[in-house]
């Protein structure tokens, strides 16, 4: 969950993460339920990702990058659509025909984004901000990952100071959630 380094480190080493979780399932026949598992800790993954950088690096991006309010909302519209996609995602079994169907949409939206992200966004952050902030940011993704949600919520507010009154106490929920359903123990 936490991985040390600046802002631009952790949410790349999250990128990678997600990635292999997508590659495991793509590897797995169609049906398999280990697909559903994968899915689920996929999600949890993202869903983290997300709210870490929507309380802390998107006002980053808003502060420090030059039409920084543009490229943040671009950003927080892609979560958006992706958190719709997890939520029916979460709705569906391996076996369903729709699970296929939406995780395949799932990985074209994330991986879009991630590559916007790091051919774009994170190469014009580091360049606006120093490294002693890019530090600080790290930190403070690290700390939100833990609070954070592990299920999609998209009706839930993206920007602050909203999300960062909410997401706490909906990550306390979902965790509860997680341990009387055993989801995210394989």
């Amino acid at each position: 969950m936490g991985h040390g380094g600046n802002v631009i480190d952790e949410l790349t080493t999250d990128h990678r993460e997600v990635e292999e979780i997508f590659g495991q399932i793509q590897a797995l026949p169609a049906g398999d339920q280990q697909r559903k598992e994968l899915a689920d800790r996929a999600t949890t993954e993202l869903v983290r990702h997300s709210i870490a950088e929507e309380m802390h690096l998107y006002p980053a991006v808003r502060q420090y990058v030059r039409g920084g309010d543009g490229i943040a909302d671009k950003e927080i519209e892609d979560h958006s659509a992706a958190e719709r996609t997890m939520k029916q995602l979460e709705g569906c079994e391996a076996g369903d025909p729709e699970f296929d169907r939406l995780m395949g949409e799932l990985m074209r939206e994330i991986r879009g984004h991630v590559q916007d992200e790091e051919d774009n966004l994170f190469p014009m952050l580091r360049a606006a901000a120093d490294a002693q902030e890019l530090d600080k940011l790290g930190e403070k993704v690290r700390q939100a990952k833990k609070m954070a949600p592990t299920r999609p919520h998209p009706a839930a507010p993206s920007t602050p100071p909203a999300n960062k009154l909410l997401a706490p106490g909906a990550g306390l929920v979902d965790r509860a959630r997680d341990a009387l359903s055993g989801r995210g123990k394989s």
